[in-house]
């Protein structure tokens, strides 16, 4: 490790932070509307987005700083089993094809900007949209944290902020630097301004992969010696190898699968996918995503180079930034942590526009001010989305690192228990909606108890997702398993339910809402007025 600060790659970082802060502020005059005082507008870009901006948007939005850091990190930690995020991302893919567009469709259809609005008009239930609506900004909030963490461990490698016995204040003032920025043009621009930087993220990303994943091998002597190291270390330490032992097998699929399952059912993921302006963007995406699966099996090589290279951290997620610092000269380790740095900016906006924009539509529209003008709605998400920076930064600079990862765990497993109602909901309305209550509280609260039951050598509650299987026997992911509790408790419920006739409540939508696109007759009749005429909005 290098003492004191490395200017140099202070230097090239600052740079591209002041880069992506101009391009941030001036995404407010990107494709500027007329109207911009709605959420269609600051919360959706317009829903005008197309094939290269959406996925931009969404590769900047799935693959953040966290993932940058922490897949590599557990591939340096545990060997091999950490590349489950490889698989999960490539199985997600034909998940989303099934689904996402018949997404797209309905929402455009009814004006709807949050997965809640969708559950709240196909079920007519405001509890289980509540329910969707609280769930997501729950599991939201930690993981915008971690994109906190993930500059925060860059700036650790470049020495800035000093060392531990350092004034709090100005060991984090880098970081609130940081924080501010984003706040600011997150504030201003809306989703315009992490679309566009998304651009520089990805493509330095992309860069800084293919430079490492041809320039540390030759300095390390080549894959085979790379590979040899991290074997001889696995198998000293006891762990048999790079392999996970049979008693993992259980553990690496259902963790793969759950997180699969997962995934777009988080807010930002879904915010970013609405923002496009057709529904064959969707599907252009769906299969041109992949690509970042390719980067990401690349990058999670990085974890076995540490490892050659001799990288020896207390904390996992200083591997890998420790290594660029290591590996490349000065001037380019600036670049990759730049990389990283505006890694986290990107998915830090998003996920505190998708946040802002569940709690104004299903928390503040539907309970506390119903009759809210889109101005007024655009106002509150603004604040809103200010107000969950503010709390994940909180939670970065006073609790422990590992608390806002295990935290990040459990939003997973929260997150899945309303893939029911959502994608359920796609595709039948069979599902009773006191039903899709049940089983979501079943699967919660299983969740969250069973996490809670699981130690680590740091942490005595919530040390991680896996657990004893019921009735298996097996150690698998905490997630799938409430999740297949979610499922059963849903379809039993809504057997008698149906039987005794329960009230079943509204259903908005119709058949064809599901397939209708941008230019079908009709679609602009039934958005909100003041989203009519907007940009990709007919």
């Amino acid at each position: 490790m290098k003492d004191g600060v490395n200017g140099v790659a202070l230097g090239i970082f600052i740079f591209f932070f002041l880069a992506v802060t101009v391009m941030g502020f001036l995404a407010a005059r990107w494709r500027r509307a007329e109207n911009e005082a709605t959420l269609d507008e600051w919360g959706l870009g317009g829903r005008s987005f197309g094939t290269w901006v959406t996925w931009f948007l969404l590769g900047g939005d799935l693959y953040t700083a966290y993932t940058f850091v922490a897949v590599p990190a557990a591939i340096y930690a545990a060997g091999a089993s950490g590349f489950f995020a490889v698989p999960y991302t490539i199985l997600v893919y034909p998940l989303i094809f099934t689904f996402l567009p018949r997404l797209w469709s309905v929402s455009h259809k009814h004006g709807y900007v949050t997965t809640s609005d969708f559950v709240r008009g196909r079920f007519g239930s405001k509890g289980l949209s509540l329910a969707v609506a609280v769930t997501g900004i729950l599991a939201t909030m930690p993981y915008i944290a971690l994109q906190l963490v993930g500059i925060q461990a860059v700036l650790d490698v470049m020495g800035v902020g000093g060392g531990e016995n350092t004034n709090w204040f100005v060991k984090d003032l880098p970081l609130l630097i940081a924080f501010a920025v984003l706040a600011a043009y997150t504030y201003s621009s809306g989703l315009r301004a992490p679309a566009l930087i998304a651009f520089v993220k990805d493509g330095l990303i992309y860069l800084v992969i293919a430079v490492a994943i041809i320039y540390i091998p030759i300095k390390l002597g080549g894959f085979d010696d790379i590979f040899a190291s991290a074997q001889d270390k696995f198998t000293q330490a006891g762990a048999g190898g790079l392999a996970p032992a049979a008693a993992g097998h259980w553990g690496y699929a259902t963790l793969a699968l759950g997180s699969a399952l997962a995934l777009f059912m988080y807010p930002h993921s879904i915010t970013a996918t609405l923002s496009s302006r057709s529904r064959e963007v969707i599907r252009r995406n769906t299969t041109i995503l992949p690509l970042y699966s390719l980067m990401l099996g690349l990058l999670a090589l990085l974890g076995f180079m540490a490892i050659a290279a001799g990288v020896k951290v207390q904390n996992g997620q200083l591997a890998i930034p420790q290594l660029f610092e290591n590996m490349f000269p000065d001037w380019f380790a600036g670049v990759a942590f730049a990389a990283i740095g505006i890694g986290a900016l990107v998915p830090a906006a998003i996920m505190s526009i998708a946040a802002a924009n569940l709690f104004t539509r299903n928390i503040y529209k539907d309970f506390l001010k119903p009759d809210a003008t889109p101005e007024q709605e655009t106002k509150v998400s603004k604040l809103v989305s200010l107000l969950v920076k503010v709390g994940a930064l909180a939670f970065v600079l006073t609790m422990d690192k590992t608390v806002a990862i295990n935290f990040q765990l459990l939003g997973g497993i929260w997150i899945l228990q309303t893939m029911p109602a959502l994608v359920g909901g796609l595709f039948t309305r069979w599902f009773h909606r006191w039903a899709l209550i049940a089983g979501w509280a079943a699967g919660m609260i299983y969740g969250t108890a069973a996490a809670y039951g699981v130690a680590s050598p740091t942490q005595k509650h919530f040390g991680g997702s896996s657990k004893e299987i019921p009735g298996l026997g097996e150690i698998g992911y905490i997630g799938l398993t409430a999740f297949v509790l979610n499922v059963v408790v849903v379809v039993v419920l809504t057997f008698v339910l149906n039987a005794v006739k329960a009230p079943v409540g509204i259903d908005e939508t119709s058949p064809g809402d599901y397939t209708a696109d941008a230019g079908d007759p009709g679609v602009q009749e039934k958005l909100p007025p003041a989203t009519a005429g907007a940009p990709g909005g007919h």
